[in-house]
């Protein structure tokens, strides 16, 4: 069992100190940040890890036997995959992950396509935006991500692949891959941005980060939104400007000892 500080201090210290023993080698097994991984080029990178983050809810098993599923529909060859539109073979009722389909995949892949036309990465596509000149670079990201996907696909959104409602989403799933893609350490995440700093991310907030982050005292919110994920973001870098997210390890760690 963790006992829970009384003062910031002694916080810090346990949050430190949990994130040291989860952000190791060993928790990349299990975890669906094994995927994008596998890949040296910087589009299969982004591309493996915008897709398996886009499924990364309920039981850890059964995502990673999902994105297994996706990466072979993909022939492991994610970028050459997408810029064939090899996609368009695909049966839309297809199931990939619970409520995600192939008509939502296929949704997801023509945007990505669209931007790959014109951008050497995504990555490069984001420093042109200057997305990280603005607060909630991640928020951001998806707004442009969104209007890019709507215009591959005839105007329409499909919330099954990004969050619409960008006012009071956690943005849980893409602040997760955003974790993968930009921060540095080289344990765990990759570190293979440059148009967001790692001082920028938000926390990757679910149920289970919320409830540990509340049994701590880092937050009072009851729901699990956005303005919950700003709150606790902030607590966070008051403790590590620099690396806010690292703690999103501990607060996993943590959760499973409470």
């Amino acid at each position: 069992m963790i006992t829970i500080p009384q003062d910031f201090g002694q916080l810090r210290d346990l949050l430190d100190s949990e994130a040291r023993r989860i952000n190791s080698t060993e928790f990349i097994a299990a975890d669906p940040v094994q995927f994008p991984r596998r890949f040296s080029a910087l589009p299969d990178i982004e591309i493996t890890a915008l897709l398996a983050s886009a499924i990364a809810w309920g039981n850890r098993k059964m995502i990673c036997r999902d994105c297994e599923k996706m990466l072979a529909i993909m022939e492991n060859d994610p970028y050459n995959y997408v810029m064939d539109e090899a996609y368009e073979q695909l049966p839309d009722e297809l199931n990939i992950h619970r409520t995600f389909f192939a008509r939502n995949f296929k949704h997801m892949l023509r945007g990505l396509r669209r931007i790959y036309r014109q951008w050497q990465s995504l990555d490069e596509w984001a420093a042109a935006a200057r997305v990280a000149d603005c607060d909630a670079p991640s928020w951001r990201l998806v707004e442009l991500l969104n209007a890019e996907l709507a215009a591959a696909n005839g105007g329409q959104g499909d919330s099954r692949c990004l969050p619409l409602n960008l006012k009071g989403t956690a943005l849980k799933r893409v602040n997760m891959a955003l974790r993968w893609l930009v921060r540095t350490d080289g344990i765990v995440d990759m570190g293979v941005w440059q148009s967001i700093k790692p001082s920028q991310l938000f926390i990757p907030l679910d149920v289970h980060v919320g409830d540990t982050a509340r049994a701590l005292g880092l937050v009072s919110r009851r729901a699990n939104d956005r303005k919950t994920v700003v709150e606790l973001t902030g607590i966070l870098r008051k403790m590590r400007p620099t690396d806010p997210v690292i703690y999103d390890y501990a607060l996993f760690g943590i959760g499973m000892n409470l």
